[in-house]
């Protein structure tokens, strides 16, 4: 859904129609995906000019569409990108994307089993790529809304806590503003999509919930913000730039120093 909302062609016909019913529930569903899809290069690029040599993204589907190695790799060819995903057919794919590119891989893994995936990230062939030992980028973009609230701080802590110091940690997330923007019909219709075609419930935060997940990780400026806001200087204008309202999701970038 993300990939074709993004206009790619990296997905199926289901994908497609599930899709076409977000954007009738929530049009802007389309400038929302841009929008993250902007604030991921901007992170990237921030924290691979800060030296980052490894980046870790779960919950990252296809790497298409301006993804996190092809950002890092014109800023330094040698970083290193692990993708993680659910979905097998996911992993596949990314993997022939990935076809000679030695500093990037695909691995099946579900991001809300943190424990599961610090334990692949200790066997020998990944822990090529990466080390936690050193300093990680931990890309958390648009899929902590998957997480109910009783879950969330089991799913983020370990793997936070897990972060050496000279590491990175970032969240983009839709608002609980969305539903002061569209009212809670309109968003429960664009939620039962995703519980219909995804079987995932979604989950709104407010700004005060999401600075919690940062734990002791010290922000960096701007802070959280809408996602337009963040560094916009750093890529093609947001789709939210000329907007008279900014975007409903919220992301920012924070450092254990």
């Amino acid at each position: 859904m993300y990939d074709f909302l993004l206009g790619g062609t990296q997905n199926f016909e289901a994908d497609r129609e599930a899709a076409r019913q977000l954007l009738q529930a929530v049009p802007e569903s389309a400038d929302i995906a841009l929008s993250n899809r902007l604030f991921l290069q901007r992170a990237v690029h921030t924290l691979a000019e800060l030296g980052i040599q490894q980046f870790l993204d779960l919950g990252s589907g296809i790497p298409t569409q301006g993804n996190v190695h092809e950002v890092a790799h014109a800023i330094d060819p040698a970083i290193r990108v692990l993708y993680v995903d659910i979905d097998p057919v996911a992993v596949v794919a990314s993997n022939h994307l990935l076809t000679g590119n030695p500093t990037c891989r695909a691995i099946e893994g579900d991001f809300t089993s943190p424990g599961l995936i610090l334990d692949a990230l200790a066997d020998g062939d990944l822990a090529s790529v990466i080390d936690l030992e050193q300093p990680t980028a931990l890309l958390y973009c648009s899929v902590l809304h998957q997480v109910s609230n009783d879950q969330i701080d089991d799913v983020v802590a370990p793997m936070r806590e897990r972060l050496a110091p000279g590491s990175a940690m970032v969240i983009s997330h839709i608002s609980a503003a969305m539903t002061e923007r569209y009212g809670e019909s309109t968003v429960a219709t664009g939620t039962t999509v995703y519980r219909t075609h995804a079987a995932t419930n979604i989950t709104l935060r407010t700004d005060e919930q999401l600075a919690a997940l940062f734990g002791d990780l010290t922000m960096i400026e701007p802070g959280l913000v809408p996602l337009n806001n963040w560094r916009p200087g750093l890529s093609e204008p947001d789709p939210y730039a000329a907007a008279s309202i900014p975007s409903p999701a919220r992301g920012a970038v924070a450092l254990r120093c």
